[in-house]
Parts: structure tokens; sequence; C-alpha cells
């Protein structure tokens, strides 16, 4: 693609990079295949070759955003699938992600979207205010149908109190911070485990779970004090200072564990926020003091079953014949390119996988996308659930809290993590999730 920047302009640093990712494209279209918004709407400003063509735009006259490029770009999932499909190599995501940025300081929202925002970036990143939120939404959830009813602003409340819980937040029984030593005599090595913010408040039995499992296979486990938010809720909303301030403290924090009694690797059990930790080089690559620190971070950070894949698990204890539809996470599959690892996880531990059709679209989660785009991201559910349901599975998995409450939303099928299955198998307790599934009166006849 042509671009037209004047020197002066190339001097930004950001302007300078989306420069180099717009001269990529060749206007192929092959992204608009895999492009979910574009699959439902059929509007090429809602596929990535249109987004690119706003942003050019913008950026090259210098302009403010405007109502059309926020509707466009707000409509982006960042789900990245037009990534993995792009012959091209263009970095969309680190496009996608200088126009948000641009847009959070160049256009004024209207008031209700700036207040649903500002909740969003005050609550979330935040594990006891998160928490504390959840208690009010839990006595709130039956208004949420009644809320959507009255359309405008209404329907972005409504579909926030839909995805909280059916009862109250718990708190997880291995919580840090704090160091969990290996169960075996000989220590194989140490890691890092990201808390995280939203996932220890949905379901705190994934960290556990995960805690549990590696411990049995000689790990230890380190959930070092002062870690915060990956930064990815606020990077997605174009926040940048906020979302960099986060990659720092956690950047220091991970450094001094690692400069300490070391680290293997820092792993982490959602995908969306692996996809933010991993690209920490990217985002501080200009800081002077940062830079080398986060490059390093950024190395030492894997998928949990990105690093299991290499660990010895040992035999399984459990003998079962579940048929799983295992749920590629868009921040899993795009994002990180892991695809292959958890299913071969899960078929190790004897479950038989199923591959589910239409598998790179987005569920309709995306971080905070299913409570700002909520009609968007109901229709990507429903798809996603029947394609899921086809396979005829008796659980679903994945690797993301995100998918998992979203995905929930639409099916009774019960839903756990990759690490919950096969901490089960391998010795652990018995999934909460599977209950449904395991003590049916037909399962156990």
């Amino acid at each position: 693609m042509q671009t037209n920047f004047t020197a002066e302009q190339l001097k930004d640093r950001h302007v300078a990079e989306s420069e180099k990712i717009l001269r990529k494209c060749v206007h192929c279209g092959f992204c608009t295949a895999t492009c979910p918004t574009f699959t439902l709407l059929g509007d090429e400003l809602d596929s990535p070759r249109g987004r690119i063509y706003l942003i050019k735009d913008m950026l090259e006259n210098d302009r403010p955003a405007d109502e059309k490029v926020v509707k466009h770009i707000d409509r982006c999932l960042s789900c990245l699938a037009c990534m993995t499909t792009c012959p091209s190599g263009v970095h969309y995501m680190h496009l996608v992600d200088h126009a948000r940025a641009h847009i959070e300081k160049t256009y004024k929202r209207p008031l209700s979207d700036r207040l649903m925002r500002s909740v969003l970036s005050f609550v979330l990143p935040y594990p006891n205010r998160f928490r504390f939120a959840l208690i009010g939404a839990y006595f709130g959830r039956p208004l949420a149908g009644l809320l959507k009813s009255f359309g405008g602003p209404f329907t972005k409340m409504g579909a926030m109190l839909e995805l909280a819980p059916s009862r109250a937040p718990m708190r997880g029984q291995l919580e840090g911070p704090g160091v969990f030593s290996s169960k075996q005599k000989s220590r194989k090595g140490r890691v890092a485990l990201l808390s995280g913010c939203a996932q220890p408040v949905l379901n705190p039995g994934i960290n556990d779970a995960t805690i549990r499992l590696l411990q049995r296979s000689g790990y230890e486990i380190v959930l070092p004090k002062g870690e915060v938010c990956c930064g990815a809720l606020v990077h997605h909303m174009g926040k940048e200072e906020a979302s960099l301030e986060n990659a720092r403290r956690n950047v220091d924090v991970w450094s001094a564990e690692a400069s300490g009694e070391g680290l293997d690797a820092i792993l982490i059990t959602a995908s969306g926020c692996g996809t933010t930790i991993k690209d920490y080089g990217y985002m501080l690559k200009d800081d002077p003091v940062y830079a080398e620190k986060a490059a390093r971070v950024s190395a030492l950070a894997k998928d949990v079953t990105e690093f299991l894949t290499g660990v010895d698990l040992g035999e399984p204890q459990v003998r079962q014949d579940l048929k799983v539809a295992y749920h590629s996470a868009c921040s899993m599959q795009h994002g990180q390119k892991i695809t292959r690892q958890p299913k071969d996880l899960l078929s190790a531990a004897g479950f038989q996988v199923k591959e589910v059709p239409e598998g790179h679209l987005c569920c309709g989660s995306a971080g905070t996308y299913n409570i700002l785009q909520p009609e968007i991201a109901q229709k990507l559910r429903d798809r996603k659930v029947a394609n899921i349901e086809s396979t005829g599975p008796d659980v679903i998995a994945t690797g993301n809290i995100g998918c998992m409450t979203q995905i929930g939303l639409g099916t009774h099928i019960p839903i756990v993590h990759t690490a919950e299955l096969l901490d089960w198998v391998y010795g652990g307790p018995e999934p909460e999730g599977l209950a449904p599934v395991l003590h049916a009166p037909e399962a156990a006849e």
C-alpha cells in the first residue's frame, strides 16, 4: 500500500510504526474471509482491509477521529484472525492499537459511553473492586433483560449484568502472593504464575488447579507480591499510558524474581493476558529503562499449555471417556499461534477431542467487547455455541476466562479450563463444572 506521510509526521514513533505496517498491505482481501464482523455484517468497513483504509486516511491527514472511524474501529474484536490469514505479514494488532490510542486522545465520546468505559477501567483490572462489583451485579442480574429492552445505553448495562456469575464470587484456596513448593523431593524448576484480575474472581479454581498440577510435576510456583493487571483491558480501550504503567510494574516484579531465585517461565492461564504480556517487549521497546527488561519478560512468558507440553505429567489417574469440544480462544490461536498443544495434552490425558467447525471465528467475548458491543457479541456467541454443540460434546474446554463466561451464557454444556481437566486426570480433584456430566442420573446407571 502506498503511503503519503510527511517527514515531520514520521518523527512520531507510533506514526512511523503504523506507516511500516500499512505499506505491507497489498489490498488482497484474504482477511475479509476470516473476519467475524465482516462475516456477520458484510460491510467492507467492518473488515480489516476497510479499517486499514480508515486508519490510513485518519493518520495521513493528521485528523482527529470522527464518528465513522470510531464506529468501525470499535466494532473490531481484535481477534487477530486477519493476522493468521494475511499472506503479507501485516501486523494489524499494532496498527489497530495505535488507532485506538489516537481515538482516545482526539475523539470525545457520548457521555454514556465515556461513563461505561470509565467504570470498566476503574473496576475490572482490580480484583477487590471487581469482586465487590460482582456482589452487586449478582443481586441486579434479574434486571438484565429489562434494561436491555430499554435500548440505547441501557443495553450495555443489561449485557454487563448478564455476564455476572449466577452465584456470589468466591476466593481461591491457593491465592497469593506466596510460594507453593514442589511436591516432589527434587525440584525440577521454578515458575511465576500470573494471578490475573478478572479470572481469580470469576473462577479461582483455574489457578488452584494449575498450581496443584505443577506442584505434583515437581515445580515451585511463585505468585509475586506487587503484580497487577497485565494491562490488556485498558490497552484495548486505547488507554495507552495506563496499560504501559501496568506493564512496567509487572516487568519490575517479574524481573526481581528472575534475578533473585530465578524463573524458568512466567505462566499465564488466561490467553488474553498472554498475548499482551508477550508483547511487552514491543510496547516498551523505546523506553530506555524498561526495553531490555521487558524483552526478557516477554521471552519468559508462556501459556500454561505451552509450558506443560514439555513437562512429564505422569500417568493419568482417572479413566474417563468424555468427549471434549476444544474452543481455541482467538488470543491463543491467532495472538500466540498456539494451536496443537492444548489438544495434544487433552488427547494424551484420555479425552476424545472434537474439532469445532468455524473454529477460527471469535465467540464475541474479546475482553470488554461483549459489554460495549452486546448485539454483535451475542450473534457471534450464538454462532459459536451452535458450532460447538454440533460436535455432541460432554464438556467444552478452553484456555481463556472471557470465552468461558461468554460461551457459558449460551449453552448448558459444562465449560471448564484446560488446566482443570488436566489437574483432575493427573491426580487432582474433580472440576466443579463437570458435576452435571459425571453425576447426572444417566451417568450413574
